[in-house]
């Protein structure tokens, strides 16, 4: 059996892992957050962005967020809204109290429409 240098090995596992990452961000999902969490971020979702977007996401202080509203807006721009507001409007930045996976996972929910009310509780999805 042919013994293959360590370098030539640790290319080869940085290959297969760039492969990976690649067919994961091609994919465009964002992981799904554990049940647990994921009832804490409809939470959020529903109470402080619900509170300048509208409880129904049809605007309010701030823009309406329902999947028509946000056709054609790409979904790394809405992510880093998102994550790092928008300066000189009272839109805040949210990064301290979510990571980027769980503001793509939202940005996806609200293109899709955002789950029902009845998640917060654990009562379905």
């Amino acid at each position: 059996m042919k013994r293959h240098s360590p370098i030539v090995i640790h290319v080869l596992v940085l290959l297969g892992v760039a492969v990976l990452a690649l067919g994961t961000a091609q994919a465009g999902e964002a992981p799904t957050p554990s049940p647990e969490r994921e009832r804490e971020l409809v939470r959020m979702v529903r109470q402080d962005c619900g509170s300048c977007h509208g409880m129904t996401f049809k605007g309010g202080l701030g823009p309406a967020l329902l999947p028509a509203d946000l056709v054609g807006k790409p979904a790394e721009s809405l992510v880093a809204v998102v994550l790092d507001g928008r300066p000189g409007t009272p839109m805040p930045g949210w990064r301290p109290f979510m990571s980027e996976d769980e503001a793509q996972w939202i940005v996806g929910r609200l293109q899709q429409g955002f789950p029902p009310v009845h998640i917060e509780s654990g009562k379905g999805s």
